[in-house]
């Protein structure tokens, strides 16, 4: 079956865009991420990439021609392909009156694009019939990020919306990981800050400090509110419909809240994930917090074994460490973060060991006894370490709550979906945390958007996930894109990439605030200098990746961020000087060995 080329919508104001040229013709073999045609928007040119392989059966809009979005342009399918199936027209909104297409017209359209004629007469093109009021284009089930997102992008192309929450909207992210842990993350850089004071010459009137972890908690809930609040008064603006409670998805597309139900045309399941545990004795100790308890913790324990040495148990254990507990984190890799490139996660190590943190590796939880008040966690390895309470870190797993009469295509535990975000069941779409492609907040905004665009306009666009940035908000922060040094071997050979790294320690604005420490590493092809990834700790790491991920998305070469130029003195020097260094012509690098 032949497939749609539909005018994109490029952006929240876009309402057309015009062809500027059609580099593909009628006939021509087309490969997945082939440059299909030109278009210009808002005065901006973009490069349309063809999103499925097959032979371009038919042009429907020509060079010159402004068409608005979603609008067809073209199809592409088999070599071949009866073109019967190309001849009816996209069905109009929600209240247009019916369309017809006559046989005349249908006949005009064929010659003009030199295709045969069939004899078979056109079809009359049904439009989508009128909603009830319990129905909807799309229900969104979940209201963290990729559910709100969802439904926000569903309402922006026209659509009729419905988002079903249980709790609290904004998910994890807002409520129980990425905002909180921030927000207590900044304390510790602010008694970061008051130790060095003295050297800057800023003398306080009394060393001595105290916490208040109830004012600490307060304010952390205020923000939290502050953002739940905010997706909230969004989804209102945007007038999608909000139902509180769990939702009960069933096969034919309703949703059971309570004693209500209603029902989809398209469902979208962002239900999101919760914490992950083990099953070992004494995990169930009230002593052992997982990172939801430890959010709301009004007392700062004495010591604190962190289980698990990825983000979350990273940045907890730095938090409390501040605060001057005793944290020792164990983690079952050979070091710390191991997603992360190696040479960083070994250099953070480092430096959180500096800070009073302690780190053992390659080890794991056996037994876990409570006695006293307090913890003995028993490690595979024949040792122990005593604390008053354990912070359970060891990752996240799909929420599956409502989805029980669904019989879904599953991969280990998570909603196998393709790229379009769709589900074993058509019509049914699963972005976000639920799927485990890749757990990261800002990821499944993206996968929210492709979903919703998706379930309103047809299986058009794909959640290109490759150049997902991802960070680690302690202090220094450490953030990535791409692929690492180790993977980048694998794929390419040692012969095979170039690498350039710069520090922190020969930067100005470093230096002059006490954050001297440090690198960037660029990893880039040898042959065409091709940007494979790019790998950062320092100062405002999470702020710089952005701009590496959009270099590496828009695929611009090391050679072309080289003839850039970075402002000065920024913390952003380094990032330039890394690239400039992949090519051996760093500034402020020594000269590389022959």
């Amino acid at each position: 079956m032949a497939f749609e080329v539909i005018m994109p919508k490029l952006g929240v104001d876009m309402q057309e865009g015009e062809i500027i040229e059609w580099k593909k013709q009628v006939g021509d073999v087309v490969n997945e991420g082939d440059i299909l045609l030109e278009i210009m928007s808002d005065k901006t040119n973009m490069e349309l990439e063809a999103e499925d392989s097959g032979v371009l059966l038919k042009i429907v809009r020509g060079d010159g021609e402004t068409v608005p979005v979603t609008e067809v342009i073209a199809y592409i399918g088999a070599e071949g392909e009866s073109v019967e199936d190309l001849v009816a027209t996209p069905s109009p909104a929600v209240g247009d009156a019916p369309v017809t297409t006559t046989e005349e017209q249908v006949t005009a359209d064929l010659k003009a694009a030199g295709l045969e004629v069939p004899t078979a007469p056109a079809a009359t093109v049904v439009p989508r019939a009128a909603l009830a009021d319990n129905e909807y284009d799309i229900v969104v089930v979940g209201g963290g990020p990729a559910g709100y997102y969802a439904a926000i992008r569903g309402a922006q192309l026209g659509g009729k919306i419905a988002i079903v929450e249980k709790s609290e909207f904004g998910g994890t992210c807002l409520n129980k990981g990425c905002i909180p842990t921030k927000t207590y993350l900044k304390n510790a850089e602010i008694l970061d800050g008051l130790k060095i004071a003295a050297g800057r010459g800023i003398n306080l009137a009394s060393t001595n400090y105290t916490i208040d972890m109830d004012k600490t908690v307060d304010f952390k809930n205020s923000v939290v509110k502050t953002l739940t609040g905010g997706v909230q008064g969004l989804l209102k603006a945007n007038k999608v419909t909000i139902f509180n409670g769990l939702g009960q998805v069933n096969p034919d597309k309703t949703v059971t809240i309570g004693s209500e139900t209603i029902k989809g045309r398209s469902i979208i399941l962002a239900t999101g994930s919760k914490v992950s545990r083990i099953n070992i004795p004494g995990i169930d100790s009230k002593l052992v917090l997982t990172s939801d308890d430890i959010l709301d913790l009004r007392e700062i324990p004495k010591s604190l074994t962190v289980m698990g040495g990825g983000v979350v148990g990273v940045e907890l254990g730095l938090v409390y460490a501040s605060y001057g507990t005793e944290v020792t984190v164990v983690e079952m890799a050979d070091r710390i973060i191991p997603g992360m490139d190696r040479e960083v996660s070994i250099e953070l190590q480092k430096v959180l060991s500096k800070k009073g943190m302690k780190f053992l590796t390659s080890v794991g939880v056996s037994e876990i006894i409570e006695a006293n008040n307090q913890l003995t966690i028993k490690l595979n390895d024949g040792s122990e370490v005593v604390s008053e309470k354990a912070l359970l870190s060891i990752g996240r797993v799909p929420q599956l709550n409502g989805l029980e009469n669904l019989n879904l295509e599953m991969d280990r535990g998570r909603i196998k979906v393709n790229a379009y975000q769709e589900t074993s069941i058509p019509g049914i779409y699963a972005p976000g945390d639920v799927n485990g492609t890749k757990m990261l907040a800002h990821a499944a905004y993206r996968m929210g958007e492709v979903a919703a665009e998706n379930a309103m306009n047809g299986n058009h666009h794909k959640a290109k996930l490759d150049n997902t940035p991802a960070a680690v908000y302690t202090h220094p922060e450490i953030a990535m894109v791409g692929l690492t040094e180790e993977q980048a071997i694998e794929k390419y050979g040692k012969d095979g990439i170039l690498i350039g790294r710069n520090s922190f320690t020969g930067n100005g604005r470093a230096i002059a605030s006490n954050e001297a420490h440090g690198f960037v590493k660029v990893i880039a092809d040898a042959k065409y200098h091709e940007i494979l990834g790019v790998h950062i700790i320092g100062p405002v790491a999470a702020e710089m990746i952005n701009e590496a991920a959009t270099i590496m998305e828009a695929e611009l070469t090391v050679d072309d961020v080289a003839a850039s130029i970075h402002g000065h003195p920024t913390f952003s020097e380094v990032l330039y000087e890394a690239f400039l260094d992949v090519l051996g012509v760093a500034i402020h690098n020594p000269p590389k060995r022959k």
